[in-house]
């Protein structure tokens, strides 16, 4: 296959890393704003610097990876569909939820496959865990716990054009909690505050938050984070039922401690970052949309579950600026 990348920047190298060394990708392209990142990691990968997009499809291409800065990915995804070539987008599609429908509607009418990047779908114990609820083990779950933290901050330049705490990290906690269970989310009540550098509040973001989500069965679900996590990076996802219990990313490297008195487990190094952590479900998620462009699996992360999670992370915006709880239904 032949296939362009767009974007160089740090998520962007390693899905080119993975595009480079996997079987079926005979072609790699890769483009970047910053032409020069651009082409020394093509350089690096032994693949083909482009210019631009524009120059990547009239080389020939079977597919496109769009992996360039948030706030570009709706043009691409434009220019991608206008060309009628399967695309992968990082998530979002778009920070607000219209761009997000203008984008979805032109890749339907352009009929071309569009598979959005939320890895977790492709992490084994979030599919271990989706299995286990499916066959009915934990009894009615009532319960769930969320955690995403950051060891330390994005730079001020990300967080500025990021979209917010809830649409940039939690909104992989609320496609998490849709995928695992099945389950529609109705109403969120979230809260935020700064207590580290000064760039959150300056573009008008928080750094640690919480939010208590209602879910369509009666479950409950309480998702929490921060930038300043100094332990390590932190992903999990608690279930609770009526049968028993179930934790995802509980292992030898979760960046906890007890206090209880002779109690050393977990003893592994700490994750340090979402690379350390989801590396194999990234390289997973790529080889699906491999297949998935080809027609051979139907899509494992669609634009109308991308724009599910934006509405649970715009709904979260909301409350946390007003102080009260949100019904997503306000939002369509």
């Amino acid at each position: 296959m032949r296939i362009a990348l767009v974007g160089a920047g740090r998520i962007g190298a390693f899905h080119a890393e993975v595009l480079a060394r996997h079987a079926d990708v005979d072609t790699l392209l890769i483009t970047d704003a910053d032409r020069p990142r651009a082409s020394e990691l093509a350089d690096k990968l032994n693949a083909t610097f482009a210019p631009d997009l524009a120059a990547a499809v009239e080389a020939g291409l079977d597919a496109v990876v769009i992996a360039a800065a948030t706030t570009a990915h709706a043009g691409l995804v434009h220019q991608v569909a206008d060309a009628g070539l399967p695309i992968f987008c990082e998530k979002p599609i778009a920070l607000d939820l219209a761009a997000t429908r203008s984008v979805l509607a032109h890749v339907q009418a352009a009929g071309v496959p569009l598979q959005v990047g939320f890895q977790r779908r492709f992490d084994p114990g979030h599919r271990a865990a989706r299995a286990v609820l499916a066959e009915g083990s934990l009894g009615r779950v009532h319960t769930l716990r969320a955690v995403t933290s950051d060891p330390e901050p994005p730079r001020p330049d990300y967080i500025a054009h990021a979209g917010g705490q809830f649409r940039d990290l939690h909104i992989h906690d609320f496609d998490a909690i849709r995928f695992v269970t099945g389950r529609e989310i109705d109403t969120i009540y979230a809260i935020g505050t700064n207590i580290g550098a000064d760039f959150f509040a300056a573009a008008g973001d928080v750094d640690t938050t919480a939010a208590v989500l209602g879910l369509d069965d009666g479950s409950v679900a309480v998702v929490s984070g921060t930038r300043y996590n100094g332990a390590g990076y932190d992903v999990r996802l608690e279930l609770s039922g009526t049968g028993g219990s179930l934790v995802i990313g509980l292992d030898e490297r979760t960046p906890l401690r007890s206090a209880e008195p002779d109690v050393e487990w977990p003893a592994g190094p700490a994750y340090t970052g979402f690379f350390d952590r989801f590396e194999a479900a990234y390289q997973a998620e790529l080889a699906a949309f491999l297949d998935y462009a080809r027609g051979r699996i139907e899509c494992p992360c669609s634009g109308a579950d991308a724009l599910a999670a934006l509405q649970v992370s715009e709904a979260a915006e909301r409350s946390r600026a007003e102080r009260r709880p949100v019904r997503l239904a306000e939002l369509e």
